[in-house]
This record gives structure tokens, C-alpha cells and sequence, in this order.
């Protein structure tokens, strides 16, 4: 099989290297591609809809077809439950050393397979292709890190206080795990959370963003060849008319034990309100409205490096974005002018597969909308365009690099996420402002500081509300580390040392009398 999708993607790399030059359409790869699948996958099957039904994918940067998949709904999708409620009976039996090695194999099938799962992750997502292998390596991370993390659950013996009792506590796979992934990482917050839920002894039904399921299907393959048993991922996919009725089930269904979303803050309040009557546990990573503050004793290229990699990246589409810039007016004027220069020097618009691009378009034309509309508002209310602010004539998903100053917290730029590839710059006098002006928001995921004083980054640091903060670094992601936001950014971890497998745990405490 390793053989046969090395042969798959070298065609499938010359036939598109070849169309992207002469211009014409790069759709063929769902021919050519062994990991591209028009099918669902539930119970180790490759399956349709029961009515039939099913729906195009689409490259944004194009408007082409790349692909088509089941519009699955509430029978199909409880038909998936009961599949992987039946195998988490004999799953959650296996040892952590047998599901240890098969995340292993996940890994190295994901990384011999990297590129053409990068190329799956830009048609249909439109990252460039840089970006994209990136994601995969990301992604392959948690197979690896998962493998490790789950032959590492322990229980504990407690000192007991009485002499005729023993008193131990074990800890015991939760169930059955629905979860609701975005389209923004499509390969990488999957693996985040399945990896995770698989290690520990759970089993899976993922319902993966309506615009790109292909990356899902393609992890099916790979998790297939690795030898993960019948029943403990399945995926069904479906279009947004059927996603609500799909996401309800999965939030109410008794059958399902913990329900784990990344998304926006609102959904996931609809989806929390829905598995309470279950009393479900929810994993949430919702929105965020980060704060990236500059001190006037910045180190100011290590700050504009920080705001092009945390702002720019994925076109500005990662919950983690840096989205309100505030600047201490000492250095306010010279970080606009060097975040502008860097801007015109390293961002280049344009389709993902094409050498050179660094942003691509927004998932759909609506995200293109929305950002206009924001930019427009802060135009209104006295706002400066430094670069961009306008449509991109690249096409219609596409809008151009945009530097704001002069943003105040009255407009949406600042009052609300972005996520798209906007950068609006405020100013600020003192710490305590700064401090103010950050927290001041229901959002709590990433923060971002840059100081060249030591003591000012712990202050500042443990002052900001959010669950990362990233100290003169604008990248902090890896499997190693917690992910997760305070307030209404979300409920758990996922990732690092025990968190993240911990969220698909029960612990069952045992008291052994009689001794």
C-alpha cells in the first residue's frame, strides 16, 4: 500500500505541476489520488448516505469541484453511534501498548504520505502548500505524541487511613467521543483530538467541517492501513443543511459519552445547552480575540517577525490570530511603519499551489464579506488603511493584506474576531492600560506580549486573562504543550503532558475492604 500511494502521488505531483503552468484545472486529483474518497466511512466500511444524497468540495482559490461526499444525517449518523458504541465494548479492552503501536504506524504513514495530504489540505482549504505540509507535520505530531502519552495513564495507591481498607483509583476510557472539527486545520484538529481518545481506549464518531472533509476521509485511509479495528473512527460527512440536525444528535444522543468541539464561542454554547440533558462532558476550544502588546522596550524585529507569523498565517484564519494590536505610543509610529514594510516585503496573494503564495484565499466568499464589512466599519470610524483594504482582484474568496491605525476598541476590528488577514493597530500609555485593553473582552484563548524587561514579561504575563500567551513568540503550538482558552474561549485541554488525553478519562476510585 505504501508503495502503491508513493507511485499515486508522484503522478498525481507532475500532473498537477503541469496543469497549475498551462492554467488549466487541478480536479483530476480525486482520479488519480488514492487518499482523495467520495465515500463516509463508519464501522472500517466505506460508505454512501442512505438517501443518496451528497455534496460537491470545492478549492476557494478557484470555485473547481475537487471532490464530492455524502450529505449524511440523523440515521446515518446514529447508525455510526451504535457501530462505535458496539466496538468501544471490546476497544476499551485493548492494551495501551497495542493501541500505542497502531498511532505509531498512524505517524509514519502520515509522514511517508505528508505531501499529497498537503495537497488535499490546500484544494479544498486553499493554505498555501508550505502552510499545508507544516499542518501535516503538526498533525503527524499528535499520532506521535499520543502513541507516547497513553502508555503513561496511571492510577494511583493512596495511603489509606484505615488499617483494614486499601484504597487505589484507576483510570477507565470514557465511551464513545463525538466530535466537531473546522475547516481551518482540517488534519491537525482531528488528530489533536482522536489521537488523544483513541490512546486512551475510546472510540470515535467525527463530524468534520462541511468544506473539508476530504482531509477526514484521507486520515480514514491512513488510520486503516495502521490497523485501527473496525468501529473506532468513522466519519460522517455532511453539508450544513444537515450539520445542525447531525450536531444535535451527537451533543444528545445517550449512547455518547463526551462531545469535544473546536469552533466559534457561539455554536459551542448551543452545543453545550444540547448535551446537558445527558449530563456530557464537553471539551470546547472556542473563539478568540487576541491582544498582541508591544512595550516600548520591545525588541522591535523580534515583535514585527512575531506579528507576521502570529497575524498572517492561514490568512488570518486560526483562533489564535493575533486580532488587536496595541502598541505603546513610544514605538507606535516606527512598529506601523516596520509591521508595513515587512507586510510589502513578505506577502505575496494568490492560489495555494502556487510557488511563492503566502496567503490564500478566505474558506468561502461569506469570510471575504465579513472582513470587508469590518474593514468598512473601522473606515467609518476614523481608521487609516496603511496597506491593503480592499477586495483582491485575485478572486472573489480573496482580500488583501490590510494594515489599520488609529483602530479604537469602539470598532469590530477590535470588539470581535476577525479571522481573516486584518491587522488593526491601537495605542496605548501605560501597563496598566495595556493590561485593561486586553482583558477587556468575554474571549480568553491566546495573548500575545513582547518586552525586553524580565520582570515586566512575568507581570504582564500572569496579569492576561487567557489560557496561552506567547512571550516575545508569535508560534507557541506543538503536541507538547496545553491548548486552551479562560472565559468563553472554551472548557479542557488538548494536547501536552496528561491534559490532553485526560479529557477522555473517568477515574474510578476503588476501596478494597476486608484486609
Amino acid at each position: 500500500m505504501l508503495t502503491k500511494l508513493s507511485t499515486l502521488y508522484k503522478t498525481t505531483s507532475i500532473l498537477l505541476k503541469a496543469n497549475i503552468v498551462a492554467g488549466r484545472p487541478t480536479n483530476f486529483i480525486r482520479m488519480a489520488s488514492s487518499l482523495i474518497k467520495d465515500k463516509a466511512f463508519v464501522n472500517g466500511e466505506w460508505i454512501s448516505a442512505k438517501s443518496g444524497a451528497t455534496y460537491n468540495v470545492t478549492n476557494p482559490a478557484t470555485g473547481e469541484v475537487v471532490g464530492s461526499v455524502p450529505d449524511m444525517g440523523v440515521a446515518d449518523t446514529e447508525d455510526a453511534i451504535q457501530k462505535a458504541y458496539k466496538a468501544y465494548q471490546t476497544f476499551k479492552k485493548t492494551t495501551a501498548k497495542e493501541r500505542s503501536e497502531k498511532l505509531k504506524k498512524a505517524y509514519k504513514l502520515m509522514m511517508e504520505n505528508k505531501e499529497e495530504l498537503a495537497r488535499i489540505i490546500t484544494l479544498e482549504n486553499g493554505k498555501p502548500l508550505a502552510e499545508a505540509n507544516g499542518e501535516i507535520m503538526y498533525g503527524a505530531g499528535f499520532c506521535e505524541w499520543f502513541a507516547e502519552e497513553g502508555r503513561r495513564v496511571q492510577g494511583h495507591v493512596v495511603a489509606s487511613p484505615f488499617p483494614t481498607k486499601k484504597i487505589f483509583t484507576l483510570k477507565q476510557p470514557i465511551g464513545v467521543c463525538a466530535m466537531i472539527t473546522p475547516w481551518n486545520f482540517p488534519n491537525a484538529m482531528i488528530t489533536r483530538k482522536a489521537c488523544a481518545a483513541i490512546a486512551a481506549g475510546c472510540t470515535v464518531v467525527l463530524k468534520p467541517a462541511e468544506d473539508t472533509p476530504l482531509s477526514a476521509l484521507a486520515i480514514c485511509e491512513i488510520f486503516e492501513q495502521a490497523g485501527i479495528p473496525k468501529g473506532v473512527f468513522n466519519v460522517v460527512t455532511c453539508d450544513r443543511g444537515n450539520a445542525p440536525s447531525v450536531g444535535k444528535l451527537l451533543c444528545e444522543s445517550p449512547l455518547v459519552s463526551l462531545i469535544s468541539f473546536t469552533g466559534s464561542s457561539a455554536v459551542g454554547k448551543i452545543l453545550m445547552k444540547q448535551s446537558a440533558d445527558t449530563v456530557k462532558k464537553c471539551s470546547m476550544e472556542l473563539g478568540g480575540n487576541a491582544p498582541f502588546i508591544v512595550f516600548d522596550s520591545a525588541d522591535l524585529d523580534l515583535a514585527v517577525k512575531g506579528a507576521m507569523s502570529s497575524k498572517f498565517r492561514c490568512t488570518g484564519q486560526t483562533c489564535v490570530c493575533a486580532n488587536r494590536f496595541l502598541i505603546q505610543e513610544g514605538i507606535y509610529e516606527k512598529f506601523v511603519a516596520r509591521l508595513a514594510e515587512a507586510m510589502d516585503k513578505e506577502l505575496k496573494v494568490g492560489n495555494g499551489l502556487t510557488q511563492g503564495t503566502t496567503q490564500g484565499p478566505l474558506i468561502n466568499k461569506r469570510a471575504a464579506d465579513k472582513v470587508a464589512t469590518f474593514v468598512e466599519d473601522a473606515k467609518s470610524k476614523g481608521a487609516n488603511v496603511v496597506r491593503g483594504g480592499q477586495r483582491s482582484d485575485v478572486g472573489e474568496s480573496f482580500y488583501e493584506p490590510t494594515l489599520l491605525s488609529n483602530v479604537t476598541s469602539g470598532m469590530l476590528v477590535s470588539k470581535e474576531e476577525i479571522f481573516g488577514p486584518v491587522a488593526g493597530v491601537a495605542k496605548f500609555k501605560s501597563e496598566e492600560e495595556a493590561i485593561a485593553l486586553a482583558n477587556g473582552t468575554s474571549a480568553g484563548l491566546a495573548g500575545y506580549l513582547y518586552t525586553g524587561d524580565c520582570a515586566q514579561q512575568w507581570r504582564v504575563a500572569e496579569a492576561l486573562e487567557y489560557g496561552i500567551v506567547g512571550v516575545n513568540e508569535g508560534l507557541f503550538s506543538t503536541p507538547e504543550a496545553p491548548f486552551g482558552g479562560f472565559k468563553e474561549s472554551g472548557l479542557g485541554r488538548e494536547g501536552g503532558i496528561g491534559f490532553g488525553i485526560e479529557e477522555y478519562l473517568e477515574v474510578k476510585y476503588m476501596c478494597l475492604g476486608g484486609m
